[in-house]
């Protein structure tokens, strides 16, 4: 593997984790809407870091979205769980940033937050082993 693709990999996977953190901040300061956005794209980073690693270039969600679903879960590396989570998170991400206007409460946002942090866990211990 060059070392352009490791250093996007490594990039990805830091942002992934950093966002996390934000996420994590704005769950502490109750801000359950920003955690929410956060933790999604923390997971949207991680996608990028595996697409990455299998030299393709995403950019947009859904695309994304597509790749893990043809490349990871449709293949079983990842269960099935990883898709409904990227799946449901960024329909709650685009209802949250783009939808009607409604209360995000601190079990939503907890919840959220604690499956990206798996998710985004998952993807990368799959990184470290390739």
């Amino acid at each position: 593997m060059d070392e352009s693709r490791q250093y996007a990999i490594h990039a990805r996977l830091k942002q992934a984790k950093e966002t996390l953190e934000e996420s994590e901040t704005l769950f502490e300061q109750g801000y359950w809407r920003g955690t929410i956005n956060r933790a999604y794209y923390a997971m949207f980073y991680a996608v990028l870091a595996l697409a990455a690693l299998k030299a393709v270039v995403v950019s947009k969600h859904t695309h994304a979205i597509a790749f893990l679903d043809k490349e990871f879960v449709n293949k079983g590396i990842f269960p099935k769980e990883i898709s409904r989570a990227m799946h449901v998170n960024f329909d709650e991400r685009q209802t949250n940033d783009y939808g009607e206007i409604w209360e995000v409460d601190h079990d939503e946002a907890k919840n959220t937050l604690k499956e990206a942090k798996w998710f985004v866990k998952t993807l990368e211990e799959h990184i470290n082993n390739q």
